[in-house]
């Protein structure tokens, strides 16, 4: 089976995919918004979703991803087929060795179904990024961002050369438990995935033969610009013989098309604050409806909404059908923003009913 490319069920024109942000809303605990992650992969498996990943994500209170690695180890141990990974880990904010044993944990955990998705960006504000690293210079840790994967891989994959500082040093779980005296451990490992939302991860995925995923969700821009570079710049590797590239997309479908648009002004709404310094819970779509906007503030929603898939599922459909379409986008990983479990659970249910994937696992 391979373990990057998925299969598109139903009607759908590419393997469809989730993305899980764990957002907590206005009245409800990150209990409840964990809970609601576990019936979302859950509803994802038995429809045919292809992969769940969870973003990570930190100092934000409407979102509560900030450990990736211990939410999919709870996601695997409610499901059985889906893929589970990481949308993304941000690298510079962690030891290459420590991620390496966290995903070698989770691929023991779940084999065969493990993604290990990389960012560069830290994931939260300057500030937090500086406690997070212990540096103030979170420049330079972007920079490393190349030095860094490759350490990592060389962890992943236990084949330091000789004389290197690291060759004594194995990640545990890893390939090495395979080599070892009666060992009989799988030397498989999760696929590395490259993440971005500009130019230099596609670039470099693209170079170094890997698969690529764009953040489209906030950065529509750059989507169409980072795919031709990742293409372009695309060097067949032992992991891809071509470019693979997923794009993450901002999608909620609800029967009523006034009720999506409810539903996706409390995302709206939510980033707003976000983007001027006032993360909070996600609020209530009466809250949303409540909010006196200033010109300029209606300008930005009306931005972001812009980019937002929304409204009946057959609406839905044909939007993702275009963006597919105009991106050659090999996968949709969808998003979906909204202040309640229920509605996003639906939205998923809705659009799998759109394109007619089956209800495989009861």
């Amino acid at each position: 089976m391979d373990e990057i490319r998925g299969t598109a069920t139903g009607t759908a024109p590419v393997p469809l995919s989730v993305l899980d942000l764990v957002t907590v809303g206005s009245g409800r605990t990150a209990a409840e918004a964990l809970r609601t992650s576990v019936d979302i992969v859950r509803l994802a498996e038995r429809r045919g979703y292809h992969r769940h990943w969870v973003a990570e994500h930190h100092s934000m209170p409407g979102v509560a991803s900030s450990s990736p690695a211990v939410i999919l180890a709870h996601l695997a141990a409610h499901t059985v087929r889906i893929r589970l990974g990481s949308g993304g880990v941000m690298l510079p904010n962690h030891a290459p060795l420590v991620i390496a044993e966290q995903f070698g944990t989770l691929e023991a955990l779940a084999p065969g179904r493990v993604d290990l998705g990389l960012g560069r960006a830290p994931g939260t504000d300057g500030a937090t990024a500086a406690a997070l690293r212990r540096t103030e210079r979170l420049a330079e840790g972007a920079d490393e961002f190349p030095q860094q994967l490759a350490e990592l891989t060389r962890f992943l994959d236990d084949d330091f050369p000789d004389g290197h500082p690291y060759a004594r040093i194995h990640a545990i779980p890893g390939p090495v438990q395979a080599t070892a005296p009666g060992g009989v451990q799988s030397t498989a490992r999760p696929p590395i995935w490259l993440l971005g939302s500009s130019g230099f991860s596609a670039r470099l995925a693209g170079m170094l033969g890997l698969p690529f995923a764009f953040a489209h969700h906030f950065s529509a821009q750059n989507t169409i610009p980072a795919l031709d570079l990742y293409r372009d710049t695309f060097r067949p590797s032992a992991v891809l013989d071509a470019p693979y590239a997923l794009i993450g997309v901002s999608a909620l479908a609800s029967d009523d098309a006034r009720e999506a648009r409810r539903q996706v002004m409390t995302g709206a709404l939510s980033m707003l604050r976000l983007r001027t310094g006032r993360p909070g819970l996600i609020p209530t779509p009466e809250e949303a409806e409540a909010y006196a906007f200033s010109s300029l503030e209606r300008e930005f929603v009306d931005s972001w909404l812009a980019n937002v898939v929304h409204g009946t599922p057959d609406e839905v459909r044909t939007g993702l059908d275009d963006l597919q379409k105009r991106t050659g986008a090999d996968e949709l990983m969808i998003t979906a923003n909204a202040h309640g479990g229920e509605a996003r659970l639906r939205s998923y249910e809705l659009i799998a009913d759109a394109y007619g994937m089956p209800d495989g696992l009861r």
